[in-house]
């Protein structure tokens, strides 16, 4: 078990829980106490000089410390880890006016994660094995007793497991000789169960010996940016081994518009298909020796991913998914033996392939409702994948109505003078002094700061707004006393960390241009939200809960996302973040019927709404595009904050 420390900020007076080795400065960022920093946690601008009066850490002392400062214990927060108990003094804002503190940001709240496993599923009885192993000792044939092979593994089955209605692929016919007669007529066979009760099972390999302990089945999100899988052990549910790639047809083009543009052209379809089979198989590679299972072992490759994605996998033209009416070839697909796409697996492997609902509402997006479980839910939940394209689900156990929305790359650092994916030098983290408007920059890799990411953005903004660094409208205050806040070929800008605490040798600033293309992006996921609660007659009030799903939920601050107006003001404690929804959603159905039984049926309850042509989507949206929207009453606690730091604030 992770050791934990308690840690207490003074003059807030305010303590955090951490675990062991965490620096200081996240401790405060997580509870919401300023710590000046430029640096980005590299330790080389020597502001975040904390005392630590009780307790003990390692390192965080530097030649930018004095011996009589480090005798005071003085320590840089950047650079000292919590081992133990601590009481810390953050110097310069003991000298606030107490009032001010209480004006500073809200303690970080990230979403609850949660994921459902192996036991839950069998408690809830959901558990129906897709897969099964029978052992089997059988009779070596004679002259009186000469069946087929084939024949007599399928009497044994009936005699001795009372398995009926089987049917044989034809690999198995093609080993089967071979098979039984390595190990003396000792054999395990794989049957695959039928989705419903009505079908017949199905015998897709057979292996020398007693083999029941070795039933895996490979899980795989197929993305637009990148593809993960992972190898399910089908008897213990446990994940041996994950990896990702990035999608090699990210270089014909970073969204599905552009790969469908380039689909159309000769030989288009067939160079995307093979570009991403062969990411697909680099990571079968990489997840099957790492997780040392006999590949013979494999029995099902469970594949989801998003419309456009799904029909280039299966190299069928996704031409008329971006034209109007935006149809689909098809939103459900027959098992498909692995290798006849391409894949590296054994010639019994079958693919399954999430069904989709509409041209933008695909498989990866029913994987995550069913991985989520909000489909078996009574409160009414809102389901929230964000990336470039924004998937919404709404509803519960009843009914579910979905749309998708074009967010645009601002949520992973596209269109910002300085913006950037989640990569090491990339700003993920930012406070400000309520007094010297300097800011505190936590980068990831702790190293000099580069650019902004997506987690970063938002919360810059969110901080910003809530501060009345700007307004509603994301324009700065450009009455404020502050050498950050300046005007570059007429565009007004904050600056971050100045040339030299970059690691670009130019300053790296926040423009009023980059502020807008957040608006805009929250705008559309936002209104997405609003107008399907229109259509469904719902309002924001009447949502019980949020799922947030892909890599924005893991690290995005949710009061944050709240004040900004990307996400509906509610409990944070009533927001679960599940992670890969896509994957998830796989890999439940690779260890059960059950999913695989359901997915049908909930795919025919998803009603989908396309926006572009539901007239109230537009007139949310331009009501969406401020800080957090026009309507404040939509967010009565921000209202409220923001009403009582104005009457706080002297008059002019």
């Amino acid at each position: 078990m992770m050791k934990m420390h308690t840690v207490r900020f003074l003059p807030h007076e305010m303590e955090i829980s951490v675990s062991d080795g965490e620096t200081i400065i996240r401790a405060a960022l997580e509870i919401g106490v300023h710590v000046n920093a430029s640096c980005g946690g590299e330790g080389v601008c020597g502001k975040c000089r904390v005392i630590v009066e009780d307790g003990t850490v390692e390192g965080g002392i530097s030649e930018m410390l004095s011996q009589e400062d480090q005798d005071k214990g003085y320590r840089l927060a950047c650079q000292a880890a919590i081992k133990g108990d601590l009481i810390v003094r953050i110097p310069v804002e003991s000298a606030i006016d107490p009032s001010v503190l209480k004006m500073q940001a809200a303690p970080r709240r990230t979403a609850h994660i949660t994921e459902m496993n192996f036991e839950e599923l069998k408690e809830k009885g959901l558990f129906v094995a897709p897969v099964e192993k029978k052992y089997l000792k059988l009779p070596e044939p004679t002259t009186q007793d000469n069946l087929p092979d084939i024949t007599r593994l399928i009497s044994y089955l009936k005699l001795k497991h009372d398995e009926h209605r089987l049917e044989v692929d034809l690999s198995v016919i093609r080993k089967i000789s071979s098979v039984l007669r390595q190990d003396d007529f000792n054999v395990t066979a794989t049957l695959v169960r039928p989705v419903r009760d009505v079908g017949k099972t199905r015998i897709i390999n057979v292996e020398p010996g007693n083999a029941t302990r070795r039933s895996y089945a490979i899980a795989m999100d197929i993305g637009t940016t990148t593809i993960y899988g992972q190898v399910i052990d089908l008897l213990s549910g446990e994940v041996l081994a994950e990896h990702g790639e990035f999608n090699g047809q990210i270089s014909y083009g970073e969204d599905v518009i552009s790969r469908i543009v380039y689909a159309e052209k000769p030989g288009g379809l067939e160079r995307l298909h093979a570009v991403v089979i062969s990411t697909i198989n680099d990571v079968l590679r990489k997840i099957v020796r790492h997780s040392k299972v006999n590949p013979d072992g494999i029995s099902t490759i469970t594949l989801a991913g998003n419309t456009t994605m799904t029909q280039l996998m299966l190299k069928v033209n996704p031409r008329f998914i971006r034209r109007s009416p935006y149809v689909p070839a098809a939103t459900l697909y027959p098992p498909i033996k692995a290798i006849d796409l391409g894949m590296e697996l054994g010639d019994h492997v079958t693919a399954l392939v999430y069904p989709a609902v509409s041209s933008y509402v695909g498989g990866d997006i029913v994987a995550g409702v069913m991985g989520s479980g909000i489909y078996r839910s009574d409160e009414l939940t809102l389901y929230l994948d964000v990336g470039t394209n924004a998937e919404i689900v709404i509803g519960n156990k009843d009914w579910l109505a979905c749309a998708a929305c074009s967010a645009g790359p601002a949520f992973e650092g596209g269109g910002l003078k300085f913006g950037m994916r989640a990569a090491k030098g990339a700003i993920e983290d930012f406070s400000l002094d309520p007094v010297t408007l300097d800011p505190m920059l936590i980068t990831i890799g702790n190293v000099r700061p580069k650019g902004i990411c997506g987690s970063g953005l938002i919360t810059m903004v969110a901080t910003m707004f809530d501060m009345g660094i700007i307004d509603n409208l994301g324009k700065f205050d450009r009455d404020l006393d502050t050498p950050r806040i300046r005007e570059d070929n007429g565009v007004c800008e904050y600056v971050l960390a100045w040339k030299d605490e970059s690691q670009i040798d130019r300053d790296v600033v926040l423009t009023e241009i980059d502020i807008e293309n957040l608006i805009r992006a929250k705008g559309a996921i936002y209104s997405g939200c609003m107008t399907l609660l229109t259509e469904v007659g719902m309002s924001v009030q009447d949502i019980e809960h949020i799922v947030l799903a892909g890599g924005f939920g893991s690290y995005v601050d949710l009061e944050k996302a709240m004040i900004i107006g990307l996400l509906p003001e509610m409990d944070p404690t009533k927001v679960t973040f599940i992670g890969n929804g896509s994957l998830l959603g796989a890999r439940m159905s690779s260890l059960t019927n059950r999913i695989r039984k359901d997915v049908v049926e909930v795919t025919k309850k998803m009603t989908n709404f396309e926006l572009s042509d539901t007239p109230s989507y537009m007139d949310n949206y331009i009501a969406a595009l401020f800080l957090p929207h026009t309507d404040m009453d939509q967010f009565p606690k921000l209202k409220a904050r923001l009403q009582a730091r104005k009457n706080q604030q002297p008059q002019k």
